[in-house]
């Protein structure tokens, strides 16, 4: 059975930094393609960064240059880096991963509150 496990999340103000991390187990980690959804309050789940299985990455325009995804497939992690952190990056942060030919896992989310 395919488990996600996310951390990192807490309260922080506007500028300053956090770090998620997301553990998967029962999947080989090498070959699913990892990422990061976050929701805010009324608002649509919405796709944040990927990691692919061949390191490459991708990220939505409003988190580029603040925001790092970066995998440790020897840890079975993947992590978000989180920089300059601005209010309306409150939300809560959903990990997914993604292997050939099977349905998305999901974590259960980590709740980010960034203070103005």
């Amino acid at each position: 059975q395919v488990q996600l496990v996310e951390s990192g999340g807490g309260l922080v103000q506007a500028g300053g930094s956090l770090r998620l991390s997301c553990v998967l187990s029962g999947s080989v980690f090498s070959i699913n393609d990892m990422g990061w959804y976050r929701q805010a309050p009324g608002k649509e789940r919405e796709w944040v960064a990927t990691a692919s299985s061949g390191g490459r990455t991708n990220y939505v325009d409003s988190v580029k240059g603040r925001f790092t995804i970066s995998r440790d497939n020897a840890k079975n992690t993947v992590y978000l880096q989180m920089n300059s952190l601005k209010p309306e990056d409150t939300a809560v942060y959903y990990c997914y991963s993604k292997r050939p030919g099977s349905q998305s896992a999901w974590g259960q989310g980590t709740q980010v509150t960034v203070s103005s």
